[in-house]
């Protein structure tokens, strides 16, 4: 889950809608402009020009591929008019050469599409555009930006709706339509008539809806990704009440946190859409920065998760890249690796906002990371991670706790702020679940999430009146006040898991007390959604919740959800369930938009709902994925949590057991 301060904005302040979100028509192909005949012949003439000139622009490898095409369909054609017993009585020629050319064609007419589908997202960039901000030199393997007039960005010179041109003025200007996925090529067809949607760990008869609450939450995944199709595809989060996108790192974040959501849903259509997506226009090589933490938990996550789920290794082969050009991050003096990293220059710098890293930023990387590492056999992903954890462990703390601020120069813990809450939270988590993920061999973080939580107990633990509701206040300067985020009600799923694996049982009594101050945030609104920040009263009153206006939005956000995910697996108490289903019911109340999607909330406290016009990602990542989960029956249990260890975007990992 994103760990961001709420505060801080999670996506660029620019939409993208050039593009397919433009509704502009593209140009011509490049090398249709680029050969445009000027002379006077005649037009039998202009047209071989043409079609010479056409052919030279074509690289080398394209001429091959179509060389190849060419003698495929002549074989093809003889064939079909040879006489059967004559073919029999020969010696045996299959229709092609033999398995491995055949998938070598495939491959290679595979990487044509990949650059031809790169050509048309330049091209459409152009189109939106109007050229005026730059222009694409180069052939079909390489397009080529320059830079816009001006020294402007990308970015920065596009606005968020195409403006029409003067001579055809729009009183009322329309939503754009994202352009629909395309068609699937043949190898994610392929892909999945060989099995390929199901060729990980998971069986093909357990997964989907077995139940009418999942089968609920099913439809509800079906109508948040209807809007992002038709509106946001292939971009970072839908705009649902504007109909548009929203960009941030420019890598389909919605897109990538879903595969594995999809995958446990059991559908098929939406997985190949969103599998030919990744492996042909996902585009990893641009001039873009990223923050390590956020594009570590969603995409390198989700790709992850959606190898060990699916077994297509074009998804371990996405996540190898992004990890190579994520890895730049850890070239800092101290080695605890800087916030941001540009994805194409591989220049790695500090927040723009600060001079300091969150400490949960830095220390929420270890699982995705180490995977990677024992995915391919390369141990420089674990070793940079291992580096950051081993100098944190060696920092002064206050009984295991840690302040929420980090210098990646000088290494050091800064502050005396320390909140489970924002920038602070999955530092703890992630303790609990490197020991898990490492099948309970590396005793150092079971130690320090140990006495992470002695001190927990010792400075955090509070009270509400007047009814006693237990929550985990901040601690700051020495002293304990009443303020929690949403993103605290993880604790108790954390606290349930280390009690499934050891740990002692006032852990549990913990996480039950806290799950109960979670749920009040949902009881207590008009709306029945929680907010984003809640005080709890120590004083006089008739109330235990005081939500400020400030603080009153809902994000759609899963934590709660995922500790009743947990405490219901660990407990099988059915009042789990329970809230759950209120919490299921509201958010289709209040949050889901006409049109399609789901728009977070401006305030809880209204009597009717006001939209914030945004469907975080982690919204079908892992709200809804940890609901389907959630209302699974007894007997088709997916995801053991003593085979898989769910990353802070709950994207599932496996633990590692031998070699």
């Amino acid at each position: 889950m994103s760990r961001i301060d709420p505060w801080q904005n999670s996506t660029s302040r620019f939409s993208d809608s050039n593009g397919y979100g433009s509704g502009g028509t593209l140009p011509p192909p490049a090398y249709a402009r680029m050969g445009k005949s000027r002379g006077s012949s005649s037009k039998l003439n202009r047209r071989g020009v043409s079609c010479v000139r056409y052919w030279r622009q074509f690289t080398t490898f394209q001429k091959v591929i179509f060389g190849v095409a060419c003698v495929t369909v002549l074989v093809m054609l003889a064939g079909s008019k040879a006489d059967d017993a004559s073919i029999r009585n020969q010696r045996s020629i299959p229709q092609y050469a033999n398995k491995e050319d055949i998938e070598s064609l495939h491959a290679a007419i595979d990487k044509l599409r990949t650059q031809n589908s790169q050509l048309k997202t330049a091209l459409s960039h152009a189109a939106s555009n109007g050229d005026a901000g730059g222009q694409f030199v180069g052939n079909v393997d390489k397009v080529e930006q320059v830079e816009a007039p001006g020294g402007m960005t990308d970015d920065a010179h596009r606005g968020d709706v195409v403006s029409p041109p003067p001579s055809t003025p729009s009183p009322t200007p329309m939503p754009t339509h994202a352009a629909p996925p395309p068609p699937v090529h043949d190898a994610t067809k392929r892909h999945a008539e060989n099995g390929g949607m199901m060729g990980g760990v998971l069986n093909k008869a357990h997964t989907g809806p077995k139940n009418p609450k999942q089968q609920a939450v099913v439809d509800t995944f079906k109508w948040a990704w209807k809007g992002y199709k038709d509106y946001a595809w292939g971009k970072d989060e839908l705009k649902p009440i504007s109909k548009r996108s929203d960009t941030w790192f420019n890598l389909g974040l919605t897109l990538v946190d879903s595969v594995d959501t999809i995958l446990l849903m059991g559908l098929e259509e939406e997985y190949l859409e969103a599998r030919e997506w990744v492996a042909h226009d996902m585009v990893l090589d641009q001039d873009k920065d990223v923050n390590l933490f956020e594009c570590t938990i969603r995409v390198l996550g989700g790709l992850l998760s959606s190898y060990t789920l699916s077994g297509d290794h074009m998804f371990l082969e996405r996540a190898t890249d992004l990890g190579d050009r994520l890895m730049h991050a850890f070239k800092s003096a101290s080695k605890v690796p800087f916030s941001d990293v540009n994805l194409g220059t591989h220049n790695a710098h500090k927040p723009a906002w600060g001079p300091d890293s969150s400490t949960s930023e830095v220390t929420t990387i270890q699982l995705e990371f180490r995977e990677l590492s024992r995915l391919t056999g390369d141990d420089k992903y674990k070793n940079a991670v291992d580096e950051v954890m081993e100098h944190v462990r060696a920092q002064p703390k206050t009984d295991g706790l840690v302040p929420i601020w980090i210098n990646a120069n000088s290494g050091k813990l800064k502050g005396s702020h320390i909140t489970l809450g924002a920038r602070g939270d999955s530092y703890y988590e992630y303790l609990l679940k490197q020991w898990l993920q490492s099948g309970k061999t590396d005793q150092r973080w079971k130690d320090m999430y140990m006495e992470c939580i002695d001190g927990i107990f010792k400075h955090m633990v509070r009270g509400s009146k007047p009814s006693n509701l237990t929550f985990l206040g901040e601690f700051i300067n020495g002293r304990t006040n009443n303020k929690m985020d949403h993103l605290v009600c993880f604790m108790p799923g954390l606290l349930a898991l280390g009690y499934a694996n050891g740990m002692p049982r006032a852990h549990m009594d913990l996480a039950v007390d806290v799950a109960e101050a979670c749920n009040a945030m949902y009881t207590h609104m008009k709306l029945g959604l929680a907010p984003e920040i809640t005080f709890f009263n120590e004083g006089g009153g008739t109330e235990d919740l005081v939500v400020k206006p400030a603080d009153s939005h809902n994000l759609l956000r899963p934590e709660h959800v995922e500790s009743l995910f947990v405490l219901h697996r660990i407990t099988g108490d059915a009042k789990y369930v329970a809230w759950g289903w209120d919490i299921y019911q509201n958010f289709e109340k209040h949050c889901r938009i006409p049109t399609g999607g789901y728009s977070s909330l401006r305030s809880v406290l209204s009597d009717h709902p006001e939209y914030r016009d945004k469907m975080e990602s982690f919204f079908l990542g892992e709200t809804l994925k940890y609901l389907f989960l959630l209302f699974e029956s007894p007997t088709d249990r997916l995801l053991p949590l003593d085979e898989f260890v769910f990353n802070t975007e709950a994207h599932p990992l496996p633990i590692f057991k031998g070699n």
